[in-house]
Order: C-alpha cells, then structure tokens, then sequence
C-alpha cells in the first residue's frame, strides 16, 4: 500500500471515530426503543456502519 499523509491519517481517524459513534448510538436506540420494527431498523443501521468501521481497518493495513 501506497505511503499515506498525516492529514490523510487524520482523515481516516476521524471518519472511524464517526462510524464508531454512530455505530453506537444506532445500537443503544434499538436496545432501547419499543418498536419492533425501529429497533430492527436501528440494528441494522448499526450493522451497516460496523461494516463501514471494519472497511476502514482493512484498508489501513
């Protein structure tokens, strides 16, 4: 892989930082709505962005 930027690093740390947390945040509504098919929706906005988190790593190494 191709030598990157500290700004670039930057980029990336943030955009991680921001999938994490939205990650999160997705994961604690589902925990703590009601609604079935709203918690389902919110799993899998969760899930999704996981993905994103994990694509992110992978390209990293």
């Amino acid at each position: 892989m191709a030598q990157i930027t500290g700004k670039e690093l930057t980029a990336v740390g943030d955009l991680l930082s921001a999938e994490q947390t939205v990650a999160a945040k997705c994961a604690y509504l589902a925990d703590t709505t009601e609604d079935k098919a709203l918690s389902d929706c919110y799993r899998r906005l969760a899930k999704k962005h996981e993905q994103h988190m994990n694509k992110l790593y992978e390209n990293l190494k």
